[in-house]
This record gives C-alpha cells, structure tokens and sequence, in this order.
C-alpha cells in the first residue's frame, strides 16, 4: 500500500488542506490518506486554541464524506510534546515492509527540518512530499538536505492549486464575525459556531 499522511495543528483544518491530500492522493496513487492532528505541537511559539478533542473531532467532520480520508487519534492520544518520528514509528510499527509511507507538507515546514526531533529518522520512514508555495525558494531546503541526507533521494516536489486559505485568517475571521463559509466544510463551520470557537482573534 501507499499510504498517506497529513499532519498538523489543523486549528481549524479547512479546504485547502483537503484539496491539496486530494491531489497528492491522486498524483501519487495513494491507496488512502490519514489527517493526523497533533496534540502538543512543540515547535509552534504559540499553542492551538482548540483542544487536541476539538481540532480532532473537526478533522473527523471534514474527511467523513471521503472514503480514502481517515482522522487518526495517535497524537492527540500521547501524552506530552508529539513528534513525527515517534508517529511514522508507530504507523511503520502496523505495516509490511512492502507499504510505503509519504508524509505531506508545506516547503516552509520542510525548511524547518533540522529543528525536528530525529529529522534523519523521519526520511528514513517515509517519503515527504512537498508542495511548492509561491515566493518559497527551493534554496530554503539546503540545511534540511544536510540534517537529513537522504532528503535529496527521497524527496517529492509537487506543484499545486494556488489556494489562499490559512488556519489564522479563518480563526479572525470568526472573532470579527464574518463568514467562513467555503473556507471550512459546512460541518466543520458548524461545529465551530456552535462551540463559540475562536471568539477572540489569535
């Protein structure tokens, strides 16, 4: 199999992230993708607003009606700072030596891979798959390269639908009181009026 993943704070998760594992999905030939919200994000300055429960059960609503989409619990579930090698581990942990494994992300957040824990670890379970970001060089991925040598093997570039949709402009959204609708999917809309999320802009 060729298995998916999307990871992230997800805070909330909205459209973009949906198209862009659709498109890896279907470029890629995956047999199915997981969104995999983390719990305590340990690089970011500044901790999600949702709940590690909140941001879990939005993930659950926005891939429901997509049968190669799954929510994973695994990061919610561990206790203290989340790391990727820990989670490819524990994926790796259920599969034949025959799966393969191609972990999505932005060009930004692959440049940041030498801050990661275990970043050679991370390439050696699976292939990250990076979408291209206008006004993000691929020069930015030299350091990574040399934290994680087998970045240059293993790496996927791809190019993809210009979609400019961010978890922080939906979170101010919310707190002016203007509309999210086709930012999020209806149900996550839904469930973030209803639990008065993001009242106050962050």
């Amino acid at each position: 199999m060729r298995i998916g993943i999307m990871g992230g704070t997800f805070d909330p998760i909205h459209m973009a992230h949906l198209v862009l594992a659709e498109d890896a999905r279907e470029r890629l030939g995956l047999s199915y993708v997981l969104f995999i919200p983390t719990g305590d994000p340990w690089l970011k300055r500044e901790k999600p607003l949702a709940s590690p429960a909140e941001r879990l059960r939005m993930v659950e609503l926005a891939v429901e009606s997509n049968a190669f989409f799954h929510a994973l619990d695994v990061e919610v579930r561990r206790e203290g700072p989340t790391y990727t090698a820990d989670t490819l581990e524990y994926l790796r942990g259920d599969l034949t030596p025959q799966d393969e494994l191609f972990f999505m992300l932005g060009m930004d957040s692959l440049a940041e891979l030498p801050r990661w824990y275990r970043p050679n670890r991370v390439v050696e379970l699976c292939s990250p798959v990076a979408f291209r970001r206008p006004g993000v060089s691929e020069h930015v991925l030299e350091a990574a390269m040399k934290a994680a040598p087998l970045l240059r093997r293993k790496l996927i570039l791809m190019d993809t639908p210009l979609l400019d949709v961010s978890s922080t402009d939906i979170r101010q959204r919310v707190a002016e009181g203007r509309s999210i609708r086709y930012l999020v999917p209806d149900a996550v809309e839904e469930f973030i009026r209803e639990n008065r999320l993001y009242q106050t802009y962050s």
